[in-house]
């Protein structure tokens, strides 16, 4: 199961197909726009969340609610389409009045996007790589979320700093697989604790009187994994690279860590690895989860936990210093329309590509023909790993 995104940020619309995806499966849209408006909240976002209220519409592959084993095609519309026709037409004459963006900003795609396609006009680079583009993984990976659930497998996230505020947990790799989704989205920033959300939020109001934008960091939990999901004979095989490479595929994320990540280097190996346990109820398990569920690229059928750091928006207020590309002067960068922190939504669109590679994985490893045959592959294998462990 794969997916293709198109469409630009000012465009008529962006689209999503995903393919390979199983016959029978039950689809909700409610659920799919649920995960949109996710990632259109949070604290810090800008006015283009105002403008557009993002709703995914099914073109094909589905019917009366169930899949039927087609392509899925959805889409989503862009209301701001209306006040761009001009400058993102697909064909006509240019506009003599056309204001090209030659000053591109640091920290974004637009100057080596603009050298690698010969242009001096950044807006044919940040309408593509604009955040927007996220909103169709959103959708897309919503068929993958309903596969997982289908599987009993559940996934959500929460924020665990913005800027230098910080929810300071004593031991998240235990606390985390115990917080409550409802909790976390009743939160401004997506964060389960209310002392840091009002630290975060403060830091936000800092940010955004200063001209600033902010980062952070989330953590991405799984619950209901099956163990041995993913390989171990080859690189591509591994679900850590092929998580770590779908989280980097967001464009602000600058760093990831699976379980104790980067802490595991200063600590002994005895303090590091989780000791194996076997009893009649559980089958294998783990003592600790200081893996964050994978070993060997594989699920260890404990919960997955993985953290990643989002870098503040190129987009500033006060912006730096760039060259413009025409008169190749100094000069400010361009200034879209922006948030001033997006960690919160952020984490819902890696909520997405989790789902994705998880979901891929499940089908590479029961089949992907039909629901009624993946839930028996899933049955029967349930049943010889605890067979095994007696």
């Amino acid at each position: 199961m794969h997916y293709i995104t198109a469409g630009e940020s000012h465009g008529p619309a962006l689209t999503a197909i995903v393919d390979g995806v199983p016959a029978g499966l039950n689809i909700s849209l409610r659920q799919i726009d649920s995960d949109l408006a996710r990632r259109q909240s949070g604290y810090g976002r800008g006015g283009r969340q105002a403008i557009e209220k993002d709703h995914a519409e099914i073109l094909s592959g589905v019917r009366f609610g169930r899949t039927n084993g087609a392509p899925i095609a959805l889409q989503i519309r862009n209301k701001d389409w209306e006040n761009w026709t001009g400058r993102m037409a697909p064909f006509g004459d240019v506009p003599e009045d056309l204001v090209r963006e030659v000053t591109p900003r640091p920290g974004h795609a637009d100057l080596v996007g603009a050298l690698k396609t010969n242009t001096d006009d950044c807006r044919n680079i940040l309408e593509r790589a604009s955040a927007r583009e996220t909103a169709a993984r959103v959708a897309a990976a919503g068929i993958a979320r309903e596969l997982l659930a289908d599987l009993g497998v559940e996934i959500f996230s929460y924020v665990t700093r913005i800027g230098s505020a910080e929810f300071a947990e004593e031991d998240p790799l235990t606390a985390a697989p115990d917080y409550k989704p409802l909790d976390i989205e009743m939160s401004d920033v997506r964060c389960p604790d209310d002392d840091a959300t009002e630290a975060m939020k403060a830091a936000i109001d800092a940010a955004r009187e200063a001209g600033e934008s902010l980062g952070g960091t989330f953590r991405v939990v799984v619950l209901g994994l099956l163990p041995g999901i993913g390989g171990y004979a080859t690189p591509t095989e591994r679900l850590t690279s092929r998580i770590g490479a779908a989280l980097f595929s967001i464009p602000a994320i600058k760093g990831v860590e699976f379980g104790l990540g980067f802490a595991a280097a200063a600590s002994a190996g005895s303090k590091v690895h989780d000791p194996i346990t076997q009893s009649s109820k559980d089958g294998f398990s783990r003592a600790s989860n200081n893996a964050g569920g994978l070993e060997g690229g594989m699920t260890t059928g404990m919960p997955l936990i993985v953290t990643a750091a989002m870098k503040p928006i190129p987009t500033l207020t006060n912006p730096l210093m760039t060259v413009n590309m025409d008169t190749l002067e100094p000069e400010e960068a361009s200034k879209e329309r922006s948030d001033v922190c997006a960690v919160p939504a952020c984490a819902v669109v890696a909520e997405s590509e989790v789902a994705f590679v998880l979901a891929n994985a499940y089908l590479e490893r029961f089949g992907d023909a039909n629901m009624t045959d993946i839930r028996a592959a899933v049955k029967a294998y349930r049943q010889r790993i605890k067979t095994m462990s007696r």
